[in-house]
Formats: structure tokens, C-alpha cells, sequence
């Protein structure tokens, strides 16, 4: 099974302290400067939607947002565009970029926004690589494990089916019982 178009979503630790708006600034802040990598495009703010994408950095590769699907807060990166590799270099990647601009956040509102430790997940945003069944779990689930434990440095995590309707993405709940280091995860530059 090649995942690719993955989704990282790292979750907020406890509620959201700030008032998402100010995010805003801060994307407008960084495609004017374009401070991360690939070409950035546009910031969304989408507040008014009821447990929806938050604000959106919009990006040509990329999107990032500070995330509140599924009425839960956190820090989204979405690739749009193939990745070269491996399962375990892709899903590697999309975890780096996430923790990369989660700790540029929590550098940004410092005292204000704190991401976790321990949970997050992992998407593919495309249902005719992985639709969402029992199967596609169960195919996927090793080539998860052995990116993970690559990637966390430890096998001591669960994964867990994010949602069993077909009718949505598949992806998995990670959640490890030794908390991760998300500066040393994150690479030096986003």
C-alpha cells in the first residue's frame, strides 16, 4: 500500500488558550516572508464554520492550519503533492513538517499555545489509495508501526482507526505512552 497526500494533525494540549484570529497575522506574517518551504499561497480565515478548518495557510505543495475538525484543536499539515520515498520517509515527512510549524506556534504565542506530546494523526487524504475498511487497516498497520517506531525512536504507541464510516478518510489515532520531542522531531528549518 503507498500512502501518499497525508494528513498530520497534532493536537492542542488541553483547550486552545488563544483566540485562533490571531493566528491569522502570524500566517499573513509568513507568505509574505515565505518562511517555510514550498511556495505559499494565501491564508483562509474559516472561524465561522462550526468545528472546521480554523485558519488556513494556504500552500501550492502544502496547507497548514490551526485545526478545529472534529470540535478538536490543532496544528493540521496537509500535502497536496506526491512525495518520493518510501511509506516510512512520507509519513516521516509529514510528521516533521507538522511538529516543524506547531513548535514555530507555540514559539509564536509562547505561554499560550501548547501542542501535545503524545496524540496525533495521521490522514491519507485520497480514498482510492486507502479507502476506509477494516482491511485498508490491517494493510496499512505495519507500514504505520515501522514508521512510527522510526520516526519516535520507540514501538510503545497504539494505533487506532479514526473513524469506521467508509464514507470517510481513512486514518489512525496515535497515541504514545512516552512523551515525543517535538523540537528534535521538528526539523531545524520548516
Amino acid at each position: 500500500m503507498e500512502l501518499q497526500y497525508l494528513v498530520t494533525k497534532i493536537f492542542v494540549d488541553g483547550e486552545l488558550k488563544l483566540d485562533p484570529a490571531r493566528v491569522v497575522n502570524v500566517f499573513h506574517r509568513w507568505v509574505a516572508q515565505q518562511s517555510l518551504p514550498g511556495m505559499l499561497v494565501d491564508v483562509a480565515e474559516l472561524l465561522h464554520v462550526p468545528a472546521g478548518p480554523g485558519v488556513v495557510l494556504v500552500g501550492v505543495e502544502a496547507d497548514y492550519a490551526l485545526d478545529h475538525t472534529g470540535n478538536r484543536w490543532g496544528l493540521l499539515y496537509r500535502r497536496k503533492t506526491p512525495v518520493a520515498g518510501t511509506n516510512v520517509d512520507r509519513v516521516e515527512q509529514s510528521f516533521r513538517a507538522a511538529a516543524a510549524v506547531a513548535r514555530l506556534l507555540e514559539e509564536e504565542f509562547s505561554g499560550e499555545l501548547k501542542f501535545s506530546r503524545s496524540e496525533f494523526a495521521v490522514v491519507v487524504n485520497d480514498r482510492a489509495l486507502a479507502s476506509n475498511t477494516a482491511e485498508t487497516f490491517a494493510a496499512a498497520k505495519p507500514e504505520l508501526e515501522a514508521s512510527l517506531k522510526a520516526l519516535l525512536g520507540h514501538g510503545n504507541f497504539s494505533l487506532t482507526p479514526l473513524d469506521s464510516d467508509p464514507r470517510r478518510r481513512f486514518g489512525v489515532l496515535v497515541t504514545s505512552a512516552a512523551p515525543f520531542d517535538l523540537a528534535a522531531l521538528a526539523p531545524a528549518k520548516a
